[in-house]
């Protein structure tokens, strides 16, 4: 292999998206990983890219926001680098309210939105307009955001890893780090970071999701729903990606069950053109959840030469575009724009 100026452990959403920024910059990158693009949680189906509710502001939520926004250029450019669709489309979401209560609060938040925005999405209460797309609302009332948007997970990795070849990039299953080393290894860079620390700096979060194809309505320009915790993300293809259960506990990461089962039964009651969809694919992973739930970005605490972006968790695709930025700006110019909660320090 010919010599590289830096080395990226881990070929999911992050390490991707930092080789990529790399790349972009004129270093020579090489990603190692011995699964291969996507085969963990990136490998994923659900792709909600959907922003945390505009209040009680703090750098997790701004840092999540300059993503969101910059996501839409983002990955057209990686559509149009690598010749394949991500599956991107900013489409939207909608929320039920449940009462009178809920809709009060949904009201201040968008008055929140126009003020922290910046007028670039909205975040309004609107009445339900029916339809086979709407889902129930005790209050006849949703929230309907501007900002969220989706992609497929597995599409937009590997459309990743095609961009990074394009750019002069590797990809492999084995080979010793070369130069400064980023360390974007998931639930087993969590457990690695946990011994070395002799603290838990995370843990692997399961969570199952299932692809559901509606019989008779074409779901695919659709706003996404958010429903008591249950995202419906409908793709370009037509089918809808439905997720997904939060599990400490679990024998078999890879794994569905009957909890997956309920899952897609309470799928089927969150609007009509639900109601008969078929399952298409079952799917289960395992994602990297910090301990102090923010993403852990930033110099490794324990090796030389060496940075973590580790902790995407639930947002790690709407966070993708930007991480691939700040570590890039630290490794390559050693600049840091990274915040203070990210640190590794912070789960630490």
């Amino acid at each position: 292999m010919a010599s590289v100026d830096l080395t990226v452990m881990g070929a999911g959403a992050w390490g991707l998206a930092v080789a990529v920024a790399c790349a972009r910059r004129g270093a020579h990158v090489r990603v190692i990983d011995p699964h291969g693009p996507a085969a963990g949680a990136s490998g994923g189906i659900v792709g909600a890219l959907a922003p945390h509710v505009p209040e009680q502001w703090n750098e997790k939520k701004a840092f999540q926001l300059e993503a969101l926004l910059m996501a839409e250029d983002y990955w057209a450019d990686i559509a149009r680098l690598s010749g394949a669709d991500p599956g991107y489309a900013r489409t939207g979401r909608l929320q039920p309210l449940a009462d009178a209560a809920a809709v009060a609060r949904a009201e201040e938040r968008a008055r929140g939105a126009d003020d922290l925005w910046q007028g670039r999405a909205e975040w309004r209460v609107i009445a339900a307009p029916g339809g086979d797309w709407t889902p129930a609302s005790p209050s006849g009332r949703l929230v309907h955001d501007t900002l969220t948007a989706r992609l497929h997970p597995r599409h937009a990795t590997l459309a990743l890893a095609r961009a990074l070849e394009v750019l002069g990039g590797e990809i492999t299953r084995e080979g010793l780090p070369e130069g400064p080393v980023i360390w974007a290894t998931g639930v087993a860079g969590l457990d690695e970071m946990s011994a070395l620390a002799g603290k838990a700096a995370g843990t692997g979060v399961k969570g199952q999701a299932a692809l559901l194809r509606p019989r008779g309505f074409d779901a695919s320009d659709a706003p996404q729903i958010f429903a008591d915790g249950l995202h419906a993300v409908p793709h370009a293809d037509g089918t809808v990606g439905i997720g997904s259960t939060s599990e400490r506990d679990y024998d078999d990461g890879a794994a569905t069950d009957a909890q997956l089962d309920a899952l897609v039964a309470r799928a089927r009651g969150l609007c009509p053109a639900l109601a008969e969809a078929e399952v298409v694919e079952r799917w289960a992973g395992v994602r990297p959840r910090t301990r102090s739930r923010a993403p852990m970005l930033g110099p490794h605490p324990f090796r030389e030469n060496a940075f973590i972006a580790n902790g995407g968790f639930k947002i790690g695709f709407g966070l993708a575009p930007l991480v691939g930025e700040v570590l890039a700006d630290l490794v390559l110019e050693g600049t840091d724009r990274i915040p203070e909660g990210f640190r590794p320090e912070a789960s630490l």
